[in-house]
């Protein structure tokens, strides 16, 4: 990819980039909608990413261009604002220099930038989180400055916030920023706290990539977190992760059916995080197979953010040989679901499901099998 990268920025720019940098794209492991709730929640970085090149330029524009869109999108150096349709993607570098100012540091001048990606965008694997901290690295690079992990993470999650529009915690940057080889990255939210706890060996990933709707800004995910923080404020917390499973039983009937049935599912899935741990530190992936598993039960029965799509696949995969477990991961409302599986589950196996998929459908998912990787940094 560090190859294609240049040769594209010298075809579209006509020299090559002076900084580059790469953020892998994420997988929430479990944990789902727990993050803005001040919850736990594990995620990997796999080995796709997103690259950023950037170079030093003249004149009073800024040129961006990349692969999700075929034209050169130009912003006048001393103004940042949003855009809309196939121009949109640049929402997420934008933001990050909108972001700068808010933690002490200088947006670089006028440039030009170019980000490819082999991770699939839309797909619940954070291409977005991806761009943001790649775009932020090259940013930090250009002005000669350096940050921390933790900094460079919140960075990005004040763009998706604050500029982007999406009320996001700090799984997706988090991990992007923490990942690391052979392990998964456990994010305490309220602190944020950032560990690792390493994936027993033998663990595999794969994605089916569904291609159906995920587009979180269209307001699913925004009613999703507003009905968290409503239930809150009515069972008289800051944020659902102050209650454990046993103190919510005993108050859920102060709320509404609909508050209650998301409530219950962040209450309850803080709890699968830990147990998740657990399962990992003793080498028990089956243990943690089955958590992820009924992680997504509840993600359809209680959060409702799931689509017949991905329970389809989970349903397949749940009744699988060699796979441990399985749930949709990201946001939901579409996007893809995620099997952790052993060695023994082969092509021919995931290309078994997908054709079942196809039958039912009259769609192919797109199918990814990745391993962890590292996290984000400068080439």
């Amino acid at each position: 990819m560090k190859e294609k990268l240049i040769s594209r920025f010298h075809a579209t720019f006509g020299r090559p980039p002076a900084f580059i940098a790469r953020a892998p794209g994420r997988i929430e492991f479990i944990g789902n909608h727990t993050d803005y709730n001040g919850g736990t929640v594990l995620g990997a970085s796999i080995d796709r990413s997103v690259w950023v090149a950037l170079a030093p330029a003249e004149g009073g524009v800024r040129r961006l261009a990349s692969d999700f869109s075929p034209e050169i999108v130009t912003v006048p150096a001393d103004e940042v604002k949003k855009f809309s349709g196939a121009q949109s993607w640049v929402n997420y570098p934008l933001g990050v220099l909108a972001a700068l100012p808010m933690f002490g540091l200088r947006a670089p001048g006028v440039f030009d930038f170019l980000a490819v990606s082999d991770l699939p965008v839309g797909a619940g694997l954070s291409s977005s989180a991806a761009i943001e901290l790649a775009s932020a690295l090259a940013f930090l690079a250009a002005t000669g400055r350096e940050v921390s992990r933790d900094v460079l993470a919140q960075i990005g999650k004040h763009a998706e916030n604050n500029f982007v529009g999406v009320p996001c915690g700090i799984l997706d940057q988090g991990v992007a920023s923490f990942g690391q080889k052979d392990h998964l990255v456990f994010i305490d939210c309220r602190g944020p706290r950032f560990a690792t706890v390493p994936l027993p060996a033998g663990a595999h990933f794969w994605i089916f990539n569904t291609h159906t709707k995920h587009a979180l800004v269209d307001g699913l995910y925004a009613a999703r977190h507003r009905e968290c923080m409503e239930a809150a404020r009515t069972l008289g917390v800051a944020l659902l992760a102050d209650l454990t499973p046993a103190e919510f039983e005993k108050k859920k009937l102060v709320l509404a059916a609909e508050p209650r049935k998301r409530a219950q599912h962040v209450v309850e899935e803080i709890a699968r995080v830990g147990a998740c741990v657990t399962a990992l530190q003793a080498g028990d992936l089956a243990a943690a197979g089955r958590l992820l598993t009924a992680s997504h039960r509840s993600s359809q029965a209680l959060f409702e953010n799931s689509t017949a799509e991905l329970d389809f696949l989970v349903d397949a995969l749940a009744a699988a040989p060699h796979a441990y477990g399985t749930r949709l991961t990201g946001g939901g409302f579409g996007g893809a679901v995620m099997a952790l599986t052993s060695d023994g589950f082969t092509e021919a196996g995931a290309a078994k499901i997908a054709g079942a998929y196809q039958k039912k459908f009259g769609a192919t998912p797109a199918v990814l099998h990745c391993r962890t990787g590292d996290g984000a940094g400068l080439l």
